[in-house]
This record gives structure tokens, C-alpha cells and sequence, in this order.
């Protein structure tokens, strides 16, 4: 079920109720929450709280794209606040629960992107530079709608030399269109909309048949056959 971009803040007070996949009200959340808000103080406003629960997904959980699992379930916020690395839709996923979880509404967005820095292996294995399904979220705060994405984590970000996405509040947070060097970086091509859960059996089906090197590969790596990793975008790798 998709959700107007345009949506009053009435309206928009629906979207901090759990869901399937957005779960927020699920023990694992719920933690990821309490630690990532316990240095704020008593009265902490609702925006502060939005700010350090985006800097707590986007930090907390390296960004890695070969760690997409084949399976729905794999896709809940309460297993993925357990994760210690993930990409783009699973961060969204969570991010969007940790804001509900503080009754902030807030709903999954999803676009397709142009990525235009790559690893040569990442690149390879896509066989394209277009990304399906990158995931978002829009907040409601403040009679306001923000758009973020908790995707990269400070530290590849300072690896790749791409400008790192801060959210305060007063703005979006969305990929640069240009990285520190000014060479294009990234460019939102189709909005597939807004979703109050996580569209995931859709989300699966296009990302196999788009990326079908690249599933193959994930299988063998589950299966514990696959040789070598993407140093880019390893814990603590360099770009090739």
C-alpha cells in the first residue's frame, strides 16, 4: 500500500503504528532505540530524537551491498537492528521503526538511483550502475516532511570521498549528486513512491531478475562457497 507524498499530519499519525516488517514495537527496536537515545536528556524534543536515531542506523550498521538476504523474513526491523552490516533497504526498514517506535510517523520510500562511483568487482557482478529499489524514508516532524536515507556510514563515506548525509532536522538528507571531487556521484532517476510496510516479495522478485550475477554470488556466500570479498566494502577495506 503506497501513501501520498502530500499527506496532512493528521493523516500522516497513522504511520507510527508497527507493521509486518516494520515492527517497531518488537523487543529488538525497541533496545536499538533505548541505546541510541540514552545520552539525551528527559525533555529531548522530537526532533533531537529523529537526529540521533537516523545517526544511530547510519553508524551503527556498516553499509554493505552483498549482504542482501534472499528471504521476506530476513527483512524485519527487529532482526535487522541485530545486524552488524547491511544495505540501503534493511537500514530503511529500521530506520522507519526506530522513528515510530518514538511516535514519530514515518513511511518507506523507495527510488531507483544512478550510482557513479562503483568497485570494479560491484560493478561486474550488477552489471549496471543503476541500483533498483534504493530505500528511504520520509518523516513527519514538526508539521514538516523530510526525506533521509541512513544508508552510508561516516566512515565509507570518508573511504569512497563521498559527502556524508547529516539529517538536523531542518532538511532532507538524500544522496549528493556530487562527490568532494565533484565527479557526479549519484542521481535519483524513478521515485517508486511511498509505503506504509515493506513491499518485499516485489522487492525480491525485481532485484533477482535485475541482478542475477550478483544473487548468485550472495547464494554462494550464504552457502559459505564464495571466495574473496569487495575490499570497498569490507569493515576495514580500501577501494580498488
Amino acid at each position: 500500500m503506497t501513501i501520498s507524498q502530500e499527506m496532512p499530519p493528521d493523516e500522516a499519525a497513522k504511520y507510527v503504528v508497527p507493521t509486518y516488517f516494520v515492527n517497531s514495537d518488537s523487543p529488538e527496536v525497541q533496545q536499538f532505540v533505548a541505546r541510541a537515545l540514552r545520552h539525551l536528556p528527559d525533555g529531548a524534543s522530537r526532533t533531537d530524537k529523529a537526529v540521533r536515531l537516523f545517526e544511530a542506523v547510519r553508524d551503527g550498521i556498516r553499509y554493505d551491498p552483498y549482504t542482501f538476504a534472499l528471504t521476506v523474513d530476513a527483512y524485519r526491523a527487529s532482526t535487522i537492528a541485530g545486524a552488524e552490516a547491511t544495505f540501503c533497504v534493511p537500514k530503511a526498514i529500521l530506520l522507519a521503526a526506530c522513528l515510530r517506535a518514538v511516535d514519530i510517523p514515518a513511511a518507506l520510500g523507495f527510488a531507483d538511483v544512478r550510482n557513479h562511483l562503483n568497485t570494479p568487482k560491484l560493478q561486474e557482478l550488477m552489471g549496471t550502475d543503476l541500483f533498483v529499489y534504493h530505500g528511504y524514508v520520509q518523516l513527519w516532524l514538526n508539521g514538516k516532511t523530510y526525506k533521509i536515507t541512513p544508508a552510508f556510514n561516516m566512515e565509507l563515506c570518508e573511504r569512497f570521498g563521498v559527502k556524508p548525509l547529516i539529517f538536523d532536522g531542518k532538511r532532507d538528507a538524500l544522496f549528493h549528486e556530487f562527490d568532494i571531487r565533484d565527479q557526479r556521484h549519484m542521481e535519483y532517476v524513478n521515485d517508486r513512491g511511498l509505503y506504509v510496510d515493506a513491499p518485499m516479495e516485489e522487492f525480491l522478485r525485481v532485484f533477482k531478475d535485475t541482478y542475477p550475477r550478483l544473487e548468485q554470488f550472495n547464494r554462494e556466500r550464504i552457502s559459505h562457497s564464495a571466495e574473496g570479498v569487495d575490499a570497498g566494502f569490507a569493515a576495514a577495506g580500501k577501494v580498488p
